[in-house]
């Protein structure tokens, strides 16, 4: 099964989920999986995928993988913290997680875009 690790223990990622502004927020998930397990935590990040792109408020997603490395990230945004936040709770998404092999962590964190002048925009 999976581990979720939260990469700033003073604001969890569940604690992120419960954001009231509205507005698209993303989120950035990054994997370490052990070694042989590649292929098994992709398949499973595309079932996963697969429930959270028919939820509401869905926009895009994008797997990386660390190159010469086992890791993998998650770059997903959706409309609101809200929409992801019932989607993470669907039972259909969490029954999927114990579906990660043995060993795989993961370091979720909730962003939003700013805008920082002369180099890139909100």
């Amino acid at each position: 099964m999976i581990e979720l690790v939260d990469i700033d223990p003073a604001r969890p990622f569940l604690s992120q989920l419960e954001e009231v502004d509205s507005g698209p927020v993303t989120v950035i998930n990054t994997f370490v999986y052990p070694e042989g397990a590649f292929e098994a935590v992709v398949e499973v990040w595309r079932k996963d995928s697969v429930v959270m792109m028919a939820s509401p408020g869905w926009i895009s997603a994008q797997l990386y993988h660390g190159v010469g490395s086992h890791v993998l990230t998650n770059v997903s945004v959706w409309e609101s913290a809200a929409q992801l936040k019932a989607a993470f709770q669907s039972k259909e998404f969490q029954d999927i997680l114990p579906l990660y092999p043995d060993g795989t962590v993961c370091y979720p964190q909730l962003e939003r875009k700013i805008a920082v002048p002369g180099v890139c925009g909100a």
